[in-house]
């Protein structure tokens, strides 16, 4: 009876704490590779959408949000400690190719020392490595050759001394181009092979 009565206490001075609890706070911070994104808020009172980064929203136990714009320095003084806890961020690197090759473009070559460099700082990183084409072949041979483009920048970084069992490679064809176009468009930009490093 008595650690039953002392449960009850204790149950009861926590909903009288969170009670006066200070609000949920939610902060939109930006993405790494600076592409749009969002944050949807349901709660009791609708929904409120955060669109830009550093973009905060209080929410109060009643389901009333408050939305406020914050600043990187306040934003890294108020959630130093949870910022620093956080897992390092991906790097994101894209290497180029010659039509219809596994080649690399010269300033794509020059890359690989920076991406070695980046892959030294992590201790344990998880790469994946995605290869995509222009639109000048059919998509059957897309598929192909943009495999084929990762298998081959997969054996670079091996070639480098990053363990092959850290690196999935994997071919996307001309399905994701960085910049949309028609068939048969021979768009060097989308010639391309996308290094994540976790």
């Amino acid at each position: 009876m008595g650690a039953a009565l002392i449960w009850i206490i204790c149950a009861l001075a926590a909903v009288a704490q969170s009670q006066r609890a200070p609000p949920e706070r939610v902060v939109l911070l930006p993405s790494q590779d600076g592409r749009a994104s969002a944050v949807i808020i349901v709660s009791a009172a609708g929904q409120t959408v955060l669109e830009q980064p550093y973009l905060s929203a209080a929410i109060a136990r009643d389901g009333a949000v408050t939305t406020a714009s914050e600043t990187a320095d306040t934003v890294q003084l108020r959630y130093a400690a949870t910022l620093a806890a956080l897992p390092q961020r991906a790097a994101v690197f894209l290497l180029y190719f010659d039509t219809a090759t596994e080649a690399l473009v010269p300033e794509s070559a020059a890359r690989l020392e920076q991406i070695k460099l980046e892959l030294a700082k992590r201790p344990a990183p998880e790469i994946i490595v995605i290869g995509h084409t222009d639109t000048v072949d059919t998509s059957a041979y897309n598929d192909e050759l943009s495999l084929r483009r990762a298998l081959a920048v997969k054996q670079m970084l091996v070639e480098v001394g990053i363990a092959a069992d850290s690196i999935s490679a994997s071919g996307r064809g001309e399905r994701e181009p960085l910049v949309p176009t028609r068939d048969r468009v021979d768009e060097p930009r989308n010639r391309r092979v996308e290094i994540r490093v976790r």
